[in-house]
């Protein structure tokens, strides 16, 4: 009889990459992640790990069963909540992730209506960039996620269901003072001279900020790098920087003025899960919960508003 706990370590492993990163994800160690992966092997009479060096990778028995194994603890997951919920109530666990802009617009509403219209349904929110939320999602880290569609580092292959939320426009964002407030749009090429807070360098905010500026013919001059949205705002509404964001990020708490690009950019919203978990109650009822976003006036149908599409950025 496999163990389900087993099957979980190994398809981890498929999806992490290294018995260290499946150790770290489920606060176990190396060694106890190994123990129980050749037991594995043990109860399985087949080899599913083989050696490279230090590292660890697949044999196809390994590939085979971890792929099969997680569709298995899909399976199960979905048998549990069917038993718990004969009579269709949403019931136990969901767990969601979404990017840092997404988690008070998208997330915390969500789980407000929840809470009410299904109090046995327990959601926990993890902050997911989508970088990060694709293996999460795979592995069973989290159940949903909300993602950009844009970001060229995730494969939406036929085993993740993709759920269109609406499209973001990014925009520049201003101390309320600022001259450029007269403007109903901006042209960047007007922002050359201006001092600028970034995310982190590398990160999709950053990136983006660098080569929009870039093609308007200027090096943005960095005065701060915040991966934390408040800290980045709070520097703007103290005059010392101008900003890019997405129109997710800014809340009416912040006394900043935010003006469309004169060239629209923006990125597309999803909802994604693994194919067939909708059909658990209490998934499609979180999916459902997402959809209704009444908070979102920023928030457009997908394709409705002109303008490119950049690849590889969110948060």
């Amino acid at each position: 009889m496999l163990n389900s706990g087993r099957l979980r370590l190994l398809s981890l492993l498929e999806t992490l990459g290294t018995v260290r990163a499946v150790a770290e994800t489920l606060h176990l160690s190396a060694s106890t992640v190994s123990q129980q992966l050749a037991v594995l092997e043990t109860e399985t009479r087949c080899r599913l790990l083989e050696r490279t060096g230090r590292k660890v990778r697949l044999t196809p028995a390994g590939l085979l069963l971890a792929r099969r194994g997680r569709e298995i603890l899909d399976q199960m997951a979905e048998a549990e909540a069917e038993l718990h919920a004969l009579n269709d109530e949403p019931i136990g666990t969901v767990r969601l992730g979404a990017f840092q802009s997404a988690i008070y617009t998208l997330a915390v509403p969500a789980a407000t209506r929840l809470a009410t219209t299904h109090p046995r349904l327990h959601l926990e929110l993890i902050e997911l960039e989508p970088h990060e939320s694709g293996p999460a999602l795979r592995s069973g880290e989290a159940d949903v996620i909300i993602t950009t569609t844009d970001y060229v580092g995730l494969s939406w292959g036929a085993d993740i269901e993709i759920i269109p939320l609406g499209t973001d426009p990014i925009v520049l964002v201003l101390p309320p003072d600022h001259p450029l407030t007269g403007r109903t749009t901006v042209n960047l090429v007007a922002c050359a001279e201006e001092t600028w807070a970034c995310d982190r360098p590398q990160s999709y905010m950053a990136d983006l900020t660098v080569r929009l500026c870039r093609e308007s013919g200027f090096e943005p001059r960095v005065a701060c790098r915040f991966s934390n949205y408040l800290m980045l705002l709070h520097h703007v509404e103290s005059g010392r920087s101008i900003a890019l964001l997405p129109a997710l990020a800014i809340t009416p708490d912040h006394a900043v003025a935010t003006r469309e690009l004169s060239t629209p950019v923006h990125r597309n919203i999803a909802i994604a899960v693994r194919r067939g978990t909708t059909q658990r109650a209490a998934v499609h009822a979180v999916v459902a919960a997402l959809r209704d976003h009444p908070e979102l006036p920023a928030l457009s149908a997908p394709h409705q508003r002109p303008g490119r599409e950049r690849g590889g950025f969110g948060a």
